[in-house]
C-alpha cells in the first residue's frame, strides 16, 4: 500500500516468533487486521497517532491475521479489526471494530490509571 510505505512506524507489525516475547511483560495493545480489511486501514492512522501519544507507556504492535492466523485463533479472533489488550501476557479485554482515536485514548488511559494505583497499594 501506497501510504504505509511512507508512514512512520510507532507501532510495529508483529511476527508469530515475536509475539510473545512482546505482550509478556507490561500493558500492550496488539490491533490484530488484515490488508483486505476496510475498517482495519481506516484505523492505521489512528493506531499510529495512539502509539507515538502512548510511547513509553503502552507498547502498541499490530498482527496480520492473514500471515499468522494461529495467534488470532489461540485469542479467538473471529472479527477485524480486533483490539486486545495484555498485561503482562494476560488478556484483559477485547474489542472489535473500528473505533474514533479519543475513544481509544480514553479506553488506554483507563487502564494506565488502573496501573499506578495497583502499584501505589
Amino acid at each position: 500500500m501506497f501510504f504505509r510505505m511512507f508512514m512512520v512506524e510507532y507501532a510495529c507489525e508483529l511476527t508469530t516468533n515475536e509475539f510473545n516475547e512482546f505482550i509478556r511483560e507490561g500493558l500492550v495493545l496488539i490491533d490484530f487486521f488484515a490488508d483486505w480489511c476496510m475498517p482495519c486501514m481506516m484505523m492505521l492512522p489512528i493506531i499510529e497517532d495512539v502509539a507515538k501519544e502512548f510511547e513509553g507507556k503502552i507498547k502498541i504492535a499490530k498482527l496480520n491475521v492473514g500471515e499468522y492466523p494461529e495467534i488470532a485463533d489461540k485469542y479467538g479472533v473471529n472479527s477485524i479489526p480486533n483490539f486486545t489488550i495484555f498485561k503482562d501476557g494476560q488478556v484483559l479485554e477485547q474489542f472489535t471494530g473500528a473505533v474514533s482515536q479519543d475513544e481509544l485514548e480514553e479506553k488506554l488511559s483507563s487502564y494506565l490509571e488502573d496501573s499506578k494505583l495497583e502499584k501505589s497499594e
